[in-house]
């Protein structure tokens, strides 16, 4: 070791994901790197002066953590917005509405996220009638933790020029109600595109999936001043979460300028991952901007190299695309926002370029489909070690579990997003299954014990960006019975899908993701033994300090 640590970490339950390492106490941090890893003696005689030294106190200290599938910028401006999670009926709805719309009467658009599907009702959703009771005097709107419906009122309707309905892409629906007016239910963004653009961030909400288009807006400098806040108040949000590294599914240039002035800035607190998010009536040419994406943004902090595709929807809305029809419908197969040889020629064409894939597959027909299409890119273009991805995963034909492995795919799963994850309702998806599909849906354990490779997030903003909660959404599920297969996950295989191999499947498990000399020092101290906590009590530990790139970027009073 050439020079003096910056910090030293003592009296550490080390979890280091790394065989060379194992049974360290203590190690030492200088610059941005890892320079050593011993015994408590042995690391604290490298202490100078100047070495902070953090007591971990018999805690874990493992590898920071990373959440391999968020919308950073719609996560960190739903910060500010209404949150109407675990709030049900329309008494409830008004009396959370009405002092968050008298303290932002600035608002073109009263905003609210988190709106459960099931919110007014069990059987049915909020119509603009609903929402109307809600807020009588001004426009309001509000977001489904999913972000593939937005339900607004009479009012918002207007504003936003689509009372009347309106075209949108292939999708994409504004319901429309017998009366021929709109229902008040927009799917998907292309419906409530024009919804979005009335809120104080003029649609940026969603940068990269709505304003991800050729060419792209130019904000304003107060615009730009105003999102670079939001994701700085986003970013301190998730250093306290301890993670150190997001990989981003919605993106765009602007997005990749904001981060990177935030790392010349200091503000930006942990690495990031932005794609190029490819649309269904794109071109294939415009692939050339997630090549040039890729070419200029490539450091440790801000970089690029995937291409974000959406195959389907979501089930909820009966737009995840389905081998068979949805139960109490002859028809309803969900949406297939692209074509099928669009879509393998869009796979195909990326592969080539050696670029990755991410693919939003939800519907068995949906996944089906993103495993076609790497199929017919492997057997194009050739076997390379890609690690491409398929988002979500949410039900899967049993045939198709053991080809996520066969084709060398990487199952991207969200742990909270299923119904026994202890986050949403138990009964919210259950209508919209067949009773056959249920034994392999969200099939964590059916994927990984194929050999598949198995990465954890949590899709913030769709559920927080919390680690502590998906952690335990993945090792102590609610028991639900038959047909339900328990998908109970270890703490170890846990705990690695979020660091050890969410560096890999981005192509830097060369740098991060375990505790290892020369490593990137990124680092998170506990407040327990994780070891130590039954799995329904994981909550009780959380982050005390979060270390990025050798930077205490998170310390708890």
């Amino acid at each position: 070791m050439s020079r003096t640590p910056d910090i030293i970490i003592l009296n550490g339950a080390l979890i280091t994901f790394d065989p060379a390492t194992t049974g360290a106490s203590a190690l030492a941090i200088a610059d941005n790197k890892i320079v050593a890893l011993g015994t408590d003696a042995e690391i604290r005689a490298l202490a100078g002066s100047k070495t902070r030294i953090i007591d971990a106190a018999n805690a874990t200290v493992m590898p920071g953590f990373i959440d391999s599938h968020v919308h950073v910028f719609c996560g960190s401006v739903e910060l500010g917005y209404l949150d109407l999670h675990g709030v049900e009926g329309i008494e409830a709805l008004g009396a959370a509405v009405a002092p968050y719309a008298a303290a932002n009467p600035d608002d073109a658009v009263v905003f609210a996220v988190q709106a459960d599907y099931a919110i007014l009702h069990p059987d049915k959703t909020p119509t603009r009638q609903d929402l109307d009771r809600v807020c009588p005097d001004r426009p309001f709107a509000m977001f489904a933790p999913d972000h593939h419906t937005v339900w607004a009122n009479t009012a918002a309707l207007k504003l936003a020029g689509i009372e009347r309905g309106g075209d949108t892409p292939a999708g994409c629906e504004i319901v429309m109600g017998n009366d021929g007016l709109a229902s008040g239910e927009l799917r998907e963004p292309g419906a409530y595109a024009a919804v979005l653009a009335l809120t104080r961030h003029g649609g940026r909400d969603l940068a990269g999936l709505i304003s991800g288009k050729n060419p792209e807006p130019t904000p304003s400098p107060q615009d730009r001043a105003q999102d670079k806040a939001a994701l700085a108040r986003g970013m301190q949000h998730c250093a306290a979460q301890g993670i150190t590294g997001l990989h981003c599914m919605d993106g765009n240039f602007y997005q990749l300028e904001l981060l990177s002035e935030m790392e010349a800035e200091g503000t930006l607190l942990c690495r990031t991952s932005i794609p190029f998010h490819l649309r269904p009536e794109d071109p294939l040419d415009r692939l050339s901007e997630a090549a040039e994406m890729h070419m200029r943004y490539a450091g440790d902090m801000v970089y690029s190299g995937t291409v974000k595709m959406f195959v389907d929807g979501v089930i909820e809305g009966q737009t995840a695309l389905m081998l068979q029809p949805y139960p109490g419908t002859d028809d309803t197969l969900g949406d297939p926002v692209f074509s099928a040889d669009h879509f393998n020629a869009a796979c195909t064409r990326i592969d080539a370029m050696g670029l990755q894939i991410a693919v939003h597959a939800i519907g068995d027909a949906g996944v089906q489909r993103t495993l076609d299409a790497y199929q017919a890119a492997l057997e194009h273009n050739g076997k390379r070690d890609s690690r491409h991805r398929i988002e979500h995963l949410e039900t899967v034909h049993p045939d198709d579990i053991g080809r996520i492995a066969a084709l060398g795919a990487v199952a991207s799963i969200q742990p909270g997003h299923a119904p026994f994850g202890g986050i949403f309702p138990p009964t919210g998806v259950v209508k919209y299954l067949h009773d056959h599909q249920i034994p392999t849906a969200y099939p964590w354990t059916q994927i990984r014990d194929t050999g598949a490779p198995v990465i954890f997030s949590t899709d913030w903003p769709v559920i927080g960006v919390e680690v502590m909660t998906s952690l335990k959404a993945a090792m102590a599920p609610l028991d639900l019975g038959t047909p339900w297969v328990d998908q109970t996950q270890t703490l170890m295989q846990t705990l690695a899908s979020y660091t050890r191999d969410n560096a890999w499947v981005e192509f830097r498990d060369h740098q991060k993701g375990r505790l290892a000399v020369g490593l990137l020092a990124d680092v998170v101290v506990l407040s327990h033994d994780l070891t130590s906590l039954e799995p329904s009590r994981i909550t009780d530990a959380f982050a005390r300090v979060t270390i990025c790139n050798g930077r205490i970027t998170f310390e708890a009073p």
